[in-house]
């Protein structure tokens, strides 16, 4: 119960990471102000996880909280259990993933009721949530636009009018409702095949070539923004939402009370998907550091 079955496979390794501070690259020494024990602030080891814990992390700074980092550490498997002993304190999460991955629960499909249906699974773990956020980091699914204007493909059952669709993705997708088999499953495309391609570059390239009519990316990739692309409408809802959203150790929310809970709401009220997708760009394609992308972008909002 609580923790799920898929963290059991890796409660060895959990156990042993902490050493925390070897696995992460991101350790920081603590401001001091506002008093007290520095508050942990995690990420998972992808790019926007990565900001958004800078982002956070730096709002709280702004206001003289004290704060430590630990960035980049992996998977649920590994950060979970630390969360859960307080050894990490807070972490940007992602409403649908962490239901579904995190618990090993199917996720309801709107970002409210999967805030409450998450709220309740974090607290027997003694975790609470913050405000969930507008921005999102969940799978789309994008084809041609040249494709989508000759076709009238505005939404994903509009692939039902192509005599063949190719799905190029990775192996997971295959075989995940919120994926391939949700085409299949759900969509009832009779139409649809699909190919193992992994990594989203030669995705594209499979894409922009002609053999693959769709592939999923994720929403804050700048593919999902290029305008040669079109991102499909889920019509019948295939995927959860993956709203953004601080799971906080709730020993902490209780100590720091309501001016730290409106200091993390007020950079979850002004994060949106397109914003978080320049952010990544700006990491990944020029090659900027997570910790200045964050600070440039609370000092655009007047967060720091």
């Amino acid at each position: 119960m609580g923790w799920s079955r898929n963290i059991r496979v890796a409660a060895a390794v959990a156990v042993a990471a902490l050493g925390l501070a070897a696995c992460g690259g991101g350790d920081q020494p603590a401001a001091q102000s506002k008093g007290g024990a520095p508050i942990v602030v995690a990420s998972f080891n992808f790019t926007d996880s990565q900001i958004l814990a800078e982002i956070y992390a730096g709002a709280l700074e702004a206001k003289g909280y004290p704060v430590t980092r630990k960035l980049n550490l992996g998977s649920r498997e590994l950060i979970y259990p630390s969360l859960k002993k307080g050894e990490l304190q807070f972490v940007p999460e992602y409403q649908g993933a962490a239901i579904a991955t995190g618990f090993g629960k199917d996720a309801v499909k709107d970002a409210a009721g999967e805030h409450a249906q998450l709220a309740q699974l974090f607290k027997p773990e003694g975790v609470g949530l913050l405000n969930y956020s507008p921005a999102e980091d969940k799978d789309v699914y994008v084809v041609k636009a040249d494709l989508a204007k000759a076709k009238g493909l505005t939404k994903i059952s509009d692939l039902k009018k192509l005599d063949k669709v190719v799905m190029a993705g990775g192996p997971e997708c295959e075989t995940r409702l919120p994926c391939f088999k949700g085409f299949t499953d759900v969509y009832k495309l009779t139409n649809a095949t699909f190919k193992t391609v992994q990594e989203i570059g030669p995705r594209v390239q499979q894409l922009d070539s002609g053999g693959a009519t769709v592939i999923p990316v994720d929403s804050v990739s700048p593919v999902a923004g290029d305008p040669k692309y079109v991102v499909l409408q889920d019509d019948l809802g295939i995927e959860p939402t993956e709203n953004v959203v601080p799971a906080v150790s709730q020993k902490v929310l209780d100590e720091r009370g309501a001016d730290f809970a409106n200091v993390v709401n007020a950079v979850s009220a002004k994060l949106n998907t397109d914003n978080l997708r320049e952010l990544n760009s700006r990491v990944d394609a020029d090659g900027d550091p997570a910790a200045d992308v964050a600070k440039d972008w609370l000092q655009q909002q007047g967060l720091a």
